[in-house]
Parts: C-alpha cells; sequence; structure tokens
C-alpha cells in the first residue's frame, strides 16, 4: 500500500484526539505508511511575544531574523515536535522526530533574505532520509525546516514542506489539516473540486486568505505526483478532496 502525508497544526491538543489515532492505526492495519509534519508558528509566537521580540508579516510570511530563526528551531525542534512524539508513542506508535539536519533531508534556498531574512522554500527533499525510517516501522514526525547547500537553517512553510514531501515519496494522499472541514461554496463544503476548480473559486473569490496558499501548495502537489490532497480539519472526515483531474460521480 502506499505512503500518506498529514500535515498538523503545532498546537497538538487541536489534532491529536482519540479518534485521530484511531485513523492512523486503521491505516497502517491497511499497509499504508504514514509521515507526519507539524507546524508551529502559534507557540513561536508566543514565545517572541514573551522575549518581547516583535512579530512581522510580509506577504503572508513570518519574517524571520536571526534571533526569531534560533527560537523557531528552539520551538519546533525543542517543544513542539517532542511533544507530538511523546503523545504517540502513549498511544502504542514507533516514532521518530526528524529535521533538515537529518541525512541532509530538506535543502532550501532563501526566498529573499534582505525582505524577509531567514525564510526559505524547499529545494530538494531526499527521501531515503524519510523511507529509511518507514522501513523500520517508525512513522516520521517532521519539522518544517530547511537548510541551504552551505549548512544554513531556514524556517519554511509548513504545508509547502508536507507537500513537497508527499511529492518526493509519491505518496498516494496528503491530508492538510485546518481549521475548518474543507473548502465552501455558497454554503455548502465541497466533496471533490480538481486543480482547474481551484482556480476558476479563486478568481471567484470564493478561496480567499490563508486558504490560497494552502491550495497552491495541494496544486504543487498534485501536479508533482500526489494523487490526492485532503482540506480538512480531522483525518477521519475525508474533507474536500482535490485531485489533478475532474472527478465524476
Amino acid at each position: 500500500m502506499g505512503k500518506i502525508v498529514v500535515k498538523i497544526g503545532g498546537v497538538a491538543s487541536d489534532n491529536l484526539t482519540k479518534n485521530f489515532f484511531e485513523q492512523i492505526e486503521a491505516w497502517q492495519s491497511e499497509g499504508h505508511e504514514v509521515i507526519m509534519v507539524h507546524g508551529g508558528g502559534y507557540y513561536i509566537t508566543e514565545m517572541m511575544d514573551r522575549l518581547n521580540i516583535p512579530v512581522t508579516i510580509k506577504d503572508g510570511l513570518r519574517v524571520t531574523t536571526e534571533q526569531a530563526l534560533k527560537i523557531t528551531q528552539m520551538v519546533l525542534i525543542g517543544q513542539v515536535q517532542p511533544t507530538i512524539t511523546t503523545l504517540f508513542q502513549q498511544q502504542g506508535f514507533a516514532t521518530i522526530g526528524l529535521n533538515a539536519s537529518s541525512d541532509n533531508m530538506i535543502q532550501g534556498t532563501f526566498i529573499d533574505q534582505e525582505k524577509l531574512g531567514y525564510v526559505g522554500k524547499i529545494t530538494e527533499v531526499n527521501p531515503t532520509a524519510i523511507e529509511s525510517v518507514l522501513h523500520k516501522n517508525y512513522i516520521p514526525i517532521i519539522a518544517p525546516l530547511g537548510m541551504t547547500s552551505c549548512g544554513q537553517w531556514l524556517n519554511v512553510n509548513a504545508d509547502d514542506t508536507a507537500c513537497k514531501i508527499a511529492e518526493a515519496v509519491e505518496a498516494e494522499a496528503l491530508y492538510l489539516l485546518t481549521d475548518v472541514p474543507g473548502v465552501k461554496q455558497d454554503g455548502e463544503w465541497l466533496e471533490n473540486i480538481s486543480c482547474s476548480e481551484v482556480e476558476h473559486l479563486k478568481s471567484e473569490k470564493v478561496i480567499t486568505g490563508g486558504m490560497i496558499p494552502k491550495l497552491d501548495s495541494a496544486i504543487s502537489a498534485l501536479e508533482n505526483g500526489v494523487a490526492e490532497v485532503h482540506i480538512t480539519n480531522c483525518i477521519e472526515k475525508a474533507g474536500t478532496i482535490i485531485t489533478k483531474e475532474e472527478v465524476f460521480a
């Protein structure tokens, strides 16, 4: 069976419910390999506030100074990832935390260092680093950080990280968990949409705000080999399924 990539938010209590773990167990019993990617923006902001460091957002991205990058690393690898890993282990799952430095796993480059600081985009994912963990029946739990060819750490978007990982491992499904059950049109949650329909819904202003970059990442994943992307607020519900071609009932 194929691989399933799931992106969750950094606030573990929002996603890691009893039903969540039952779904992970069901996928594994069906022979699927599961890969987790986590965010952490809430806790990064909380820590920066605590240290009286201003948070600046430009073009929807967190401007990351050298100081902010250190906080981001500390929070993602030192706080959020161990919390999520521990919760999985308490439910009986074998897990291991991975990051950009794990066998040069996530390589990236600056988006615009002068404007955004240490914010990067992913240029390459090393699937071997992930698959070697999967072959040992572990669930990899991956932090959204990248690294340049010179060894400079980068703050990268968690949705984009999940999409690039899904592409690299040729995942059959990618779940992007968000705070809503899917994409809504005329008061109805859509069950299935294609890439071309996403573009139409954007032009019609049905898809707006933070959903736009999420769906742009989803389209990129679909165009690079991922079979389907789910936008949902809990993995036990399919949410809105996005596919490359239109799905006819």
